[in-house]
């Protein structure tokens, strides 16, 4: 049988496969697995690679996660605070930003894998490449500059600097997220992450203008990017389209992965990007909490139906709340290995 890390190989490459990669990206359900508040769990990469561990041996798909939650990010950079919920992610609970001044004062830290905020990531990322190293991608999330203020300042002031300016605080806070990216990446990749996922909401037309993207999201990512190997680097808009500007992406990024959105059509993004990368049909699994295993098993099959013809094709989800009953994990699981490996 063939490994996580092969079949994932043999899709980028266009190669045969016993199946389509599937991922699965669970991340609070591992509190529950061992039977913890989610505050205790996520204060040990220890606990969190053992649940990865777990859960991916439990349900056979094909990826590991060293992601903590999105807010840590923050934490890197702050923030004091972090909101937990019983059932749910955790959250931000301060912001670092409260007014433009603070835009002067935050300090991007000089060394990454030495910050405390990053060392229970970094002992999670170490169990995992011991346990499952080579077998099976290890997956790191990492927030692009255009989307990172909002997790500093919240949304609605984000959006505000954005578009309203004043433009020389905007492209100031923008330098010092695109200077903590390109560090992060260089932290989490020396640590032992293989797959990055790009996320950044504001590469894609739902969030922005099509002038505005080209504008403002483009150069600030080509900014990210300069000079950096994009092997194994993952374009995701955070479930927002973004079939309108693959075509920009891959010329101008050289970026080869995408993580479509559950509101893209596939076959027109596999059609956009023409053998030139990796595309992933994804699940909106929020629905999962309350289809049946019928209406599961039927929308993976329509899925991997428009999206597996010519290969460099793999399947996905988002952020599976905790509220999916099990049954339904099992029968999206079930139907992607099964339709997956037919020819």
């Amino acid at each position: 049988m063939m490994t996580g890390m092969e079949r994932l190989a043999a899709a980028a490459n266009g190669e045969q496969a016993d199946r389509i990669p599937v991922f699965c990206n669970l991340f609070d359900q591992g509190a529950k697995l061992l039977g913890m508040s989610t505050e205790r769990y996520y204060s040990s990469g220890e606990f969190v690679a053992k649940a990865q561990l777990l859960l991916r041996e439990q349900y056979g798909y094909d990826n590991l996660w060293s992601l903590f939650y999105v807010g840590r990010e923050a934490e890197l950079l702050g923030c004091r605070r972090i909101i937990f919920a019983a059932d749910g992610p955790p959250n931000v609970g301060e912001m670092v930003i409260k007014k433009l001044e603070d835009i002067d004062k935050l300090q991007v830290p000089d060394d990454l894998a030495a910050h405390p905020a990053f060392r229970e990531v970094a002992r999670c990322l170490a169990i995992l490449r011991d346990k499952a190293g080579g077998r099976y991608p290890i997956c790191a999330y990492l927030t692009a500059s255009m989307a990172l203020p909002a997790i500093l300042m919240g949304m609605e002031g984000w959006l505000r600097l954005l578009l309203l300016g004043p433009a020389e605080a905007r492209d100031a806070l923008l330098e010092k997220c695109s200077a903590f990216f390109r560090k992060e990446l260089d932290a989490y990749r020396a640590a032992g992450a293989d797959v990055i996922i790009y996320s950044n909401p504001f590469g894609s037309t739902d969030l922005v203008t099509m002038r505005l993207f080209r504008e403002l999201s483009l150069p600030w990512m080509r900014k990210d990017l300069d000079g950096i190997d994009t092997a194994g680097l993952v374009y995701y808009c955070g479930s927002a389209r973004f079939n309108q500007v693959i075509g920009q992406v891959i010329d101008q990024l050289g970026l080869s992965c995408f993580y479509l959105s559950p509101l893209d059509d596939v076959a027109e993004g596999k059609a956009a990007i023409a053998g030139r990368g990796l595309a992933c049909g994804v699940i909106n699994d929020i629905q999962l909490v309350g289809w049946s295993e019928a209406r599961v098993e039927a929308e993976v099959e329509r899925i991997i139906a428009a999206g597996k013809p010519g290969g460099k094709f793999l399947f996905g989800t988002l952020l599976m709340p905790c509220g999916i009953p099990e049954r339904n994990i099992v029968a999206m699981l079930r139907a992607a290995y099964k339709f997956g490996s037919q020819p």
